[in-house]
């Protein structure tokens, strides 16, 4: 079969972000063009990334003629979680596009995952719920062979039936060893375009990388519609294959690992920094972490023997009584301990911070406000408490919430 994958995040659609202008490859959908090509389907891809609008893919459909158009989205940029209303707008005028040149419309994501009327209501054919590249591929199989196997019975398939009833295959059972699946397609991507951005914007190229999937802890305002608490992690040795890979073929300046959490796994983060070393491999990245897993013996100094150049952490509230309510697991000291052992390994800090958690008041608003001061991380990113679907947060404001809730 002939296949264009895409995504519904258009930078262009998301004003703070196109100021910022740090894109990235569409990592989750890379891997998914990776696996439907491995499997021998003729794959294509049109990148919303960096396109104007959704009707550019029109074009990409009459040339590619595509029998299925799917659209997976990045499971690795985080902004995909947050549900954007802009987003499920394009997804559904994709839609639109495609059925009008006669094409089934797969759609995988947080906010379909969540939502299937919406985009049944919008003419998607199929959705794929839960970690998805092993779904498509089963579903892919299915609709060129005519195999005799039943959508329903496909684990992460969900469809409407003439009825328009939802039929909703088993849960499917998320993968552990990450490395049988092939290194993401990023030869499908006009990297140039992506290095011109960067060098012109920002002075280096960066590009980005997952080591794991899904997070073990229990923040309660944080969404897992598809990995729920299972954490699953690539080994070292692939991960500084990729890497070295990355360096061969497309030489960044920079590498961004998007992990969730990276290196959560008890001696993962010193086996890769010596896989590195071997391979002389090293390029500086940033990634993200807990203040209480940096301050175990022997973290930072692997870090920054790996390459490490900035670590962001999920401070999140300098109140313990915030953080406490977030479940967040994680105390004052343990930030300021981090951040000292980072600065000391020459590692820069960042702050993720959330105001407007219930039960902050202005006192708790001085209180981060004053451990910002005194620990003086080199960059802080600041956001306000949302409540995402099927999240205790969710739960507990619901009730309290407008029209707009996503």
């Amino acid at each position: 079969m002939t296949i264009l994958l895409t995504h519904s995040y258009f930078l262009k659609f998301d004003p703070k972000e196109y100021r910022a202008m740090m894109p990235y490859p569409p990592l989750g959908t890379l891997y998914a063009a990776a696996v439907v090509r491995e499997a021998g389907h003729s794959v294509g891809l049109f990148d919303s990334m960096l396109a104007n609008s959704e009707d550019e893919i029109e074009e990409k459909i009459i040339a590619v003629k595509p029998d299925c158009v799917v659209i997976y989205d990045d499971d690795f940029n985080y902004l995909t979680k947050m549900c954007l209303t802009r987003m499920r707008q394009a997804a559904c005028r994709i839609t639109q596009i495609a059925k009008k040149h006669g094409c089934i419309v797969i759609v995988h994501g947080s906010d379909p995952t969540d939502h299937f009327d919406t985009y049944f209501d919008a003419g998607v054919d199929f959705i794929l719920a839960g970690e998805a590249e092993r779904t498509l591929q089963e579903l892919l199989d299915n609709l060129e062979h005519n195999s005799g196997v039943n959508a329903e019975q496909i684990p992460g398939v969900a469809y409407r039936d003439s009825d328009r009833n939802i039929i909703r295959g088993p849960q499917r059972k998320v993968l552990r060893d990450l490395d049988e699946l092939p290194m993401p397609a990023r030869d499908l991507v006009d990297i140039e375009h992506y290095r011109r951005l960067w060098r012109k914007h920002h002075g280096y190229f960066s590009l980005n990388i997952a080591t794991t999937r899904g997070c073990p802890f229990h923040c309660n305002w944080c969404a897992k519609p598809l990995y729920g608490q299972i954490y699953s992690s690539h080994s070292p040795a692939r991960i500084a294959a990729e890497i070295q890979q990355l360096q061969q073929t497309w030489n960044p300046d920079h590498i961004w690992i998007c992990d969730d959490i990276f290196g959560l796994k008890p001696g993962w983060i010193e086996e890769f920094a010596t896989e590195i070393e071997q391979r002389n491999a090293a390029i500086p990245f940033k990634c993200l972490s807990r203040a209480d897993l940096l301050i175990r013996n022997g973290i930072v100094d692997a870090l920054r023997r790996a390459g490490c150049r900035t670590v962001w952490m999920g401070a999140e509230s300098g109140a313990q009584k915030i953080l406490d309510a977030m479940d967040k697991g994680t105390t004052i000291e343990q930030i300021a301990n981090a951040t000292i052992q980072l600065r000391n390994a020459g590692i820069k800090v960042g702050y993720f911070l959330q105001f407007g958690y219930p039960g902050e008041h202005y006192p708790e608003i001085k209180q981060t406000i004053a451990m910002v001061r005194k620990n003086l991380p080199d960059e802080i990113g600041i956001s306000v408490s949302y409540p995402l679907p099927k999240t205790p947060f969710y739960e507990r404001v619901c009730s309290e919430m407008g029209d707009k809730q996503n």
